[in-house]
């Protein structure tokens, strides 16, 4: 666990998990970077041993040794969160020292976007654009039945005359069925 655990702090500067493990994480780790500043190949291969992750191991002598090259110790930092909702679990961020600029970048920049008037404005289109929408149909279905309504249909004559027919057959067949039931 702290070796997967070590590799993703390497690989991503800062990682979100527990406060025991961050501990752990952090007694594990700061001698694997101690070793990484002197890149010689029993250094490399030692600290393959312990991570596991050939792309870590590149990493870790590449970028965060270059780093971290002129500080004594101290290269990990341990930030309380509070507690888990699911769990109430003391939770903790763990990130690299000279990494942290980084992280505190993009944060502020995804801040001053404003999403409240960008909605705002979208929802306001969406209005009128269905209001638009549903106006030119009212006035389509409108403009339909009025050119209906001043042509007269001529299949209309016949169903009024079957009507009629079929009314005064039910009055015959009413007055026949009423005689044979006496």
């Amino acid at each position: 666990m702290l070796s997967n655990m070590s590799v993703s702090l390497i690989m991503h500067k800062r990682i979100t998990t527990t406060l025991a493990k961050a501990k752990a994480l952090k007694k594990y780790v700061e001698p694997l970077i101690t070793r990484s500043k002197n890149d010689t190949t029993t250094n490399r291969r030692v600290v393959f041993r312990y991570l596991q992750d050939k792309y870590a191991v590149k990493e870790l002598f590449g970028e965060v040794a270059n780093k971290v090259a002129d500080r004594p110790g101290g290269y990990t930092r341990v930030i309380k969160l509070g507690t888990r909702l699911g769990d109430a679990a003391e939770m903790a961020f763990i990130e690299l020292v000279d990494f942290d600029e980084n992280m505190a970048k993009t944060p502020k920049a995804e801040k001053k976007t404003r999403r409240s008037r960008r909605s705002r404005s979208k929802q306001n289109d969406v209005e009128q654009a269905t209001s638009t929408d549903t106006e030119k149909a009212v006035e389509e279905v409108a403009e339909k039945t009025s050119t209906e309504a001043k042509t007269p249909k001529k299949t209309q004559a016949k169903p009024k005359k079957e009507a009629k027919e079929a009314a005064a057959a039910e009055t015959t067949d009413g007055k026949d069925k009423a005689e044979k039931a006496e």
